[in-house]
């Protein structure tokens, strides 16, 4: 009995181990299919990291821009306002325009025009100059999101299709965690013009990923909503509540951080090394944010992630503004970082949450021309926020940054609450 027991696992071993080789190669070569999958995916997540990196990256850097320029740092931030607004107008006129094209030669061509506006800032002589790059970089922007995030759900395919997103998105979210204050140490140790030199850079990286990863025909089946129906759903009074959230969070949002540096300048008496690391501690948290956002959204759902992230955010500006007002540098230091921290959890724990809502009031069938309204509204939210701000810092009085940040936020609020009474 034990002879045979040795001898018949003895005869058995060589076939258990031709088979757990069999599976390691055939886990090796699904994971390599894998990879090969998302290359061009990942590619095109580069390309939206380098379009967040740019948009982020400027505002930690306005004060040097308008000592090279000599401008007041509130004219300087009009490039913020001018790129928001840009995008948000050109974007689904853009998209539109090129419906019956190539997806992938539309990416390609946006990833051009990006490369080219990076160039031309990095080149630019004076304010003119610089604005006209910001102009270039915003139509590239509001053309290549949106089509990005349509060819990596067309390439995914439906089971595969969330991760692909994710992924594209992810780009964005890694440029807020790494690229704003990458963009940051760049500006303050280089100048501000090599952070445009880098993203250019970056951007012809991801041009060459796209054109020797992604297949010619991909995405040819993908529809693309035409104005039409975009002012459909747009005017849809389920669809436009929760944009009117989207609209003052956004200008919260911006009321404060293309101020950031100014704001740390006065408040706290930093110098371009706290600027920094400020800004890394923000970009941090916003990474955070995302994906606490995203997580709890899944799990408890959108309305309980949306009245506690727009609440805290509210608080976080109230204490940047009382501490602006109230306290000495000294005493400012810890509430005023703890508030930044808090400002970027919360305000982009809000945004998977704001996501789901629209999806919910739109419904499935008009999702993607329901995140692309919202797209372009966030953009101009962002637009108005920026221009609020700049009268308030050409006026002096950083501590109302957060004031008015703070009633955005609480108007958003209640819009919010007020369309879930009436529903």
């Amino acid at each position: 009995m034990t002879h045979q027991s040795v001898c018949t696992s003895k005869s058995l071993a060589p076939a258990n181990s031709s088979s757990a080789s069999v599976s390691n190669l055939s886990e090796k070569k699904r994971r390599s299919a894998t990879l090969q999958e998302l290359m061009p995916i990942l590619c095109m997540a580069l390309g939206t990291f380098a379009i967040g990196t740019e948009g982020f990256m400027i505002a930690p850097l306005l004060p040097k821009m308008a000592v090279d320029f000599g401008h007041s740092v509130s004219t300087v931030a009009q490039l913020v306002t001018v790129f928001t607004i840009t995008l948000a107008l050109s974007s689904p006129v853009m998209t539109v325009l090129t419906a019956n094209l190539n997806r992938r030669n539309v990416l390609l061509w946006s990833m051009a025009l990006f490369t080219a506006g990076n160039i031309f800032a990095w080149l630019s002589s004076d304010y003119s100059s610089l604005m006209i790059a910001r102009i270039l970089l915003a139509i590239a922007s509001g053309l290549y999101v949106p089509n990005a995030n349509a060819l990596a759900g067309a390439i995914a395919g439906p089971e595969k299709r969330g991760q692909a997103l994710a992924i594209v998105s992810g780009g964005m979210t890694i440029a807020i965690a790494l690229g704003l204050p990458l963009g940051s140490l760049i500006g303050h140790a280089l100048g501000w013009r090599a952070t445009f030199f880098a993203v250019g850079g970056m951007s012809l990286i991801a041009a060459a990923g796209i054109y020797a990863g992604v297949n010619k025909d991909a995405g040819r089946e993908i529809r693309v909503a035409g104005l039409a129906e975009r002012v459909k759903v747009a005017t849809s009074p389920a669809v436009l509540k929760p944009l009117f959230v989207t609209a003052f969070w956004a200008m919260g949002a911006y009321t404060a951080y293309p101020f950031i540096a100014p704001y740390l300048s006065q408040t706290l008496n930093f110098a371009e090394t706290g600027i920094g690391a400020t800004v890394s501690l923000w970009g941090a948290s916003a990474a955070v944010g995302v994906l606490i956002g995203g997580k709890l959204t899944d799990r408890i759902g959108y309305p309980r992630v949306i009245v506690p992230s727009l609440l805290l955010l509210a608080l976080a500006f109230v204490v940047m503004a009382f501490s602006a007002l109230a306290l000495t540098p000294d005493i400012a230091f810890i509430p005023v970082l703890a508030a930044i921290s808090l400002w970027g959890i919360t305000v982009w724990s809000f945004f998977p949450a704001q996501m789901a809502n629209l999806i919910n009031a739109g419904g499935p069938q008009t999702a993607s021309v329901t995140l692309s309204l919202n797209t372009s509204v966030m953009y101009a939210g962002f637009s108005l926020g920026s221009a609020m701000g700049s009268i308030v810092i050409a006026a002096g009085n950083s501590w109302q940054i957060g004031a008015v940040a703070a009633i955005s936020e609480i108007v958003a609020l209640a819009i919010f609450l007020g369309t879930r009474r009436a529903s």
